[in-house]
């Protein structure tokens, strides 16, 4: 699983931030790592160098294999709890979409399995 961090300008993107957002994100999504290509993360600050309350923005995105990407956004006081609010949302974004796909799975091979409820007596 690949994780690419990017920030807007009013955010100091050092390698620091970048490693501690990649392992929040690695330790979420762990559970689920065999089935993501890649994780985008985007960092904002909404108000720029203005404080204001829920002003940090953390989108992050998801690249599934063979899935459409998906994408989930958490707004905090800072960037800390924007980025672990984020990541929780995707974690349970993702148990749930693989849930689905795993149930769409299981119920076409037991329809598969099971036999004709007709019968050939005349």
């Amino acid at each position: 699983m690949q994780i690419q961090v990017n920030t807007d300008h009013t955010i100091e993107g050092h390698e620091a931030l970048a490693d501690q957002i990649r392992g929040v994100v690695e330790n979420a999504l762990s559970r689920m790592s065999d089935h993501i290509t890649r994780v985008e993360v985007h960092l904002t600050d909404e108000s720029g160098s203005k404080s204001g309350e829920n002003d940090k923005r953390c989108m992050m995105e998801a690249r599934l294999e063979g899935r459409q990407p998906i994408a989930v956004t958490d707004e905090a006081a800072t960037l800390d709890l924007a980025v672990d609010g984020a990541a929780d949302k995707l974690a349970r974004l993702i148990e749930h979409t693989l849930g689905k796909l795993h149930d769409q799975r299981t119920h076409r091979t037991d329809s598969l399995r099971q036999e004709p409820a007709f019968s050939d007596q005349s």
